[in-house]
């Protein structure tokens, strides 16, 4: 398809600087087959029903994107995915700084130019033992908010905790998974005292979540690969849950792009460790997920794309519009939506 369908005019005021406060205080456009209304994420259990299983992405975001030098040369990496113990693949600007062979100083931390790749990515390997690279990040990196909003005001203290969820747990990710940002305990106790359960994976969300599609054509596009693990556990009881009638409710875009990686062809879920580069575009058949909490997306992104193919091309436009008409904050500091699947047939 051409990704130019996939564009929509969204006003500067609509991007959402800071979360909202509590976090499950957040607005949610609730987009259904046949209608569409505005709710809140306090009220999510009002729109599932016992036995449904919401799952969330344990994932931690690291500090990393650090800053700092070749030889007099200022530079900016953005760690993106592991690719050894100390190495990591990373997006480097100037990318023209970082050449093969080259030294780079970050403070405290040096690294190696290991690897050279196309559009900015490098691979480093950092000058350090495997159990010093979380600390020495912790030290010398910075929480990598997206492009959207580290443009628009400097990151400080807050951001350590606001780009963080209170389901992060495996650190690994430099890009938070932004639906369960919203979720807080006092809302977590509403939905199980409703009988909705609650499962997690880990999908090591990467930087590559943000580049811009910049080809013509759809089919043209390249994902970036990003690491993930479902348990065998959990696998049994998501597959155990639809059996009964419930719903596997993906919080989240990362969760629902592993749960689909996982999925056979008759929608069994089965254990899964390893990358995933899976690229959802309309015409996709969903196999392992029935309803999708996420937040608003960029136009002209993968993650637009992919909601246009779960909900309805025609439906998620309108509901976008409809979503700016009403105020609603956009991207990862932004309000959530809650979409069930567009009917058979439906565009």
């Amino acid at each position: 398809m051409n990704v130019e369908l996939f564009d929509f005019d969204l006003p500067k005021a609509s991007i959402a600087l800071r979360p909202a406060s509590p976090r499950d205080s957040a607005r949610m456009l609730v987009v259904k087959p046949a209608e569409m209304s505005n709710s809140d994420v306090l009220s999510l259990g009002d729109h599932l029903n016992a036995g449904d299983v919401l799952v969330f992405n344990d994932t931690k975001v690291i500090p990393g994107r650090l800053y700092g030098t070749r030889g007099k040369a200022r530079v900016e990496v953005t760690l993106h995915k592991r690719a050894g113990a100390v190495e990591w693949q990373v997006f480097a600007r100037p990318a023209k700084k970082c050449r093969l062979g080259d030294r780079l100083t970050f403070g405290d931390l040096e690294a190696e130019v290991i690897g050279v790749g196309e559009a900015g990515e490098r691979i480093l390997r950092f000058d350090l033992t495997p159990d010093a690279m979380m600390p020495a990040l912790v030290k010398c990196g910075e929480m990598p908010l997206p492009p959207y909003i580290a443009s628009q005001r400097p990151i400080d203290e807050r951001d350590a905790e606001d780009y963080q969820t209170m389901f992060a747990d495996k650190e690994g990710a430099v890009a938070a998974p932004t639906a369960s940002l919203h979720f807080t305990q006092r809302l977590l106790d509403l939905l199980k005292a409703k009988g909705i359960k609650i499962e997690t994976l880990t999908l090591h969300v990467g930087a590559g979540t943000f580049l811009p599609v910049k080809v013509v054509d759809t089919d043209d596009h390249q994902m970036h690969s990003e690491w993930g693990s479902i348990s065998k556990g959990v696998a049994d009881r998501l597959n155990l849950a639809r059996t009964k009638g419930g719903k596997v409710v993906a919080v989240g875009t990362t969760c629902l792009r592993l749960l689909e990686s996982a999925a056979t062809s008759d929608g069994k879920i089965e254990a899964f460790e390893g990358d995933t580069a899976i690229f959802i575009t309309p015409g996709y058949r969903f196999r392992a997920v029935d309803a999708l909490m996420t937040n608003f997306h960029l136009p002209k992104s993968t993650l637009f794309m992919l909601v246009t193919a779960f909900a309805g091309f025609d439906r998620m436009k309108q509901a976008y519009n409809q979503a700016i008409t009403d105020g609603y904050r956009f991207y990862s500091y932004g309000d959530s939506s809650i979409l069930f699947p567009k009917d058979e047939g439906e565009v």
